[in-house]
């Protein structure tokens, strides 16, 4: 009886899915009835529940919404940091659930809200880290360009050979948000990436943000806090409210008065400043024993 042949090579399914993802000239997230429940078997109730969302093309989105409504949860969800309870998260039609973590990451970035990396490494280690996706045999020089090239972007070049644990908060920020360019990914996803930073540069890296999105054809998905730096440079707005999408379209459309007031339970004026809503804050308590007050320094 002849033995069967055996082939020791195959096709590597999740290599030719990445391939097609890299190569589409449009990116797309399609979330399908996405359920997410943190202690399912002890009966809590759901962080997120049967949401849906379907995002196309290059572009900066702003995930809103009061603290504890799941806006991180979501976005684990989608880069497959968290397994959904039910439902599914599809990128150009795959099921990342069929995509291993390594292929993943070619395809999507990563920026938290802050870093827990305690090792004494270098800042150009750290960013380094970021092309380990797509590191191969003899790609050393060509990620270190990557690296490089990405420090520069960001301007903190001069950091390339201090400590990652010798930074400040902002620093830091800067630096993991090289790490999430280095990857080169279709999709980038930021917890707050400007939470440690001053106006100069909160205003600085959403406007590059907004400028990669095109320049990449990469889709940019970030949580923010700050409503009006939002509204002033994303193509699109998503507000989270309790365990689902309260609103979605364009800032003008998203950023009311009224919608504010239901998610934020505050009172706000919006004007128009280039076309871009902006909001002012409504104290409704107002001093009611005021007066002029002074501060004199001897």
């Amino acid at each position: 009886m002849a033995l069967k042949s055996i082939s020791l090579t195959r096709k590597d399914y999740t290599e030719s899915v990445f391939d097609e993802i890299n190569k589409d000239p449009v990116i797309e997230v399609d979330v399908n009835d996405l359920t997410f429940t943190y202690n399912a078997k002890k009966g809590w109730a759901p962080v997120l529940k049967d949401v849906k969302l379907d995002i196309k093309g290059a572009q900066l989105v702003s995930i809103l919404g009061p603290n504890g409504v799941g806006k991180s949860t979501f976005i684990h969800c989608m880069n497959k940091l968290l397994d959904p309870t039910s439902g599914s998260v599809m990128i150009n039609d795959h099921l990342i659930s069929d995509i291993p973590l390594k292929e993943m990451a070619k395809i999507c970035g990563y920026v938290p809200y802050s870093s827990s990396d305690s090792f004494p490494l270098t800042v150009t280690d750290t960013i380094l880290m970021g092309r380990h996706p797509h590191s191969k045999l003899g790609s050393l020089n060509d990620d270190l360009l990557i690296v490089k090239e990405t420090m520069n972007l960001i301007g903190i070049e001069d950091l390339a050979d201090r400590l990652f644990t010798e930074l400040s908060a902002g620093q830091r920020q800067k630096v993991m948000l090289s790490r999430g360019l280095a990857q080169q990914p279709r999709i980038l996803f930021l917890d707050e990436p400007t939470s440690n930073l001053d106006i100069k540069y909160q205003l600085e890296i959403t406007r590059m943000l907004r400028r990669l999105s095109r320049e990449r054809n990469m889709l940019v998905i970030m949580i923010s806090h700050d409503i009006n730096i939002a509204a002033k440079y994303s193509d699109n707005i998503l507000i989270l409210l309790d365990g689902g999408i309260f609103a979605i379209g364009k800032p003008e459309d998203v950023i009311t008065e009224e919608n504010i007031e239901k998610v934020y339970d505050v009172k706000v004026k919006v004007i128009k400043d280039n076309d871009r809503p902006h909001i002012i804050m409504v104290d409704e308590e107002e001093l009611v024993e005021g007066g002029d007050f002074e501060v004199s320094i001897d």
